[in-house]
């Protein structure tokens, strides 16, 4: 993996720019994709040769973002002091998205992590 994270954003943003109100939904998915998918790679109990996979899909009018990967470790939401220079990740999880969770992969190794969006009002949103 080379440089994922900016991958899954021009991914996740070619998605969205397909949606008529795609744009309401871009800042707050782009910041959790980055969160959930740097939590797959820096937090993985899988081998490093294991693939990630992301997955988004718009589902009645909510946003809903996945990081698979092969690991068996689940996240832990933690509050961070304001010293803490990491563990910051899980906890915007939490603020921003409307709700999240970590599942077993069907049919398969590993986990996902997924969190759904609700889209901004259009007068906040930047079009």
């Amino acid at each position: 993996m080379s440089n994922p994270p900016p991958l899954a954003r021009y991914l996740l943003r070619a998605y969205l720019s397909g949606l008529p109100a795609g744009y309401r939904y871009a800042d707050t998915a782009e910041l959790l994709l980055t969160e959930l998918f740097a939590n797959a790679v820096q937090h993985s109990d899988a081998d490093d040769d294991r693939h990630i996979e992301i997955r988004f899909a718009l589902v009645h009018g909510h946003l809903r973002l996945e990081v698979h990967d092969a690991g068996t470790s689940h996240p832990a939401l933690r509050t961070p002091t304001p010293t803490d220079e990491h563990g910051r990740g899980l906890y915007l999880v939490n603020e921003l998205a409307e709700r999240w969770g970590c599942a077993p992969r069907p049919g398969g190794i590993g986990k996902l992590i997924w969190a759904v969006i609700a889209p901004v009002p259009a007068s906040l949103a930047t079009a």
